[in-house]
C-alpha cells in the first residue's frame, strides 16, 4: 500500500499566504530602516534635543521591528507551507541554503534590533513624583 502525503491545512495555507505578502515587502522595509538610522545619525551630527533623539530612536526601533518580521516571515515563506504543520519537514528545509540566508539575514537584524534598544534609544529623565 502506497501512503500518500497529506495535504496542507487551509490554516497552513492562510500563514502562508500572509508571511508571502510580508516578505515581499523586505526591500521596502529594509530602506525604510535606513532612511530612519539615516535621520537618526544626521539628528546626532546636527545636536538635536533629547526628545528628538529618543523619538527618531523610537522610530528606527519601529523600523527595525518591521524588516526583521519580514525577514523572519521570509524564511518561513522558503520553507513552504508544509513546514508550518510538519516539524520533521520544516528541521529538514531550515539546512537548505535559501533558508539558512534569511535565517542569518533575520538573526542579524534582531542582533542589531537588540543592540539599538539598549544604546541607540536616548532616554528621558523621568518626572520627579509630587
Amino acid at each position: 500500500m502506497i501512503l500518500k502525503r497529506d495535504r496542507v491545512s487551509p490554516a497552513a495555507l492562510a500563514k502562508y499566504d500572509a508571511d508571502t505578502d510580508l516578505a515581499e515587502r523586505f526591500e521596502t522595509l529594509l530602506e525604510h530602516a535606513r532612511q530612519a538610522e539615516q535621520a537618526l545619525h544626521d539628528a546626532q551630527a546636527a545636536g538635536a534635543d533629547d526628545t528628538d533623539l529618543h523619538r527618531l530612536g523610537m522610530d528606527l526601533d519601529g523600523a527595525l521591528t518591521d524588516v526583521m518580521r519580514a525577514a523572519f516571515a521570509a524564511q518561513r515563506a522558503q520553507i513552504g507551507p508544509r513546514g508550518y504543520e510538519d516539524r520533521i519537514y520544516r528541521r529538514k528545509a531550515m539546512a537548505t541554503p535559501p533558508v539558512r540566508a534569511w535565517t542569518m539575514e533575520a538573526e542579524r537584524l534582531l542582533t542589531l534590533r537588540e543592540s539599538h534598544r539598549l544604546t541607540g534609544i536616548v532616554r528621558l529623565p523621568t518626572a520627579p513624583a509630587v
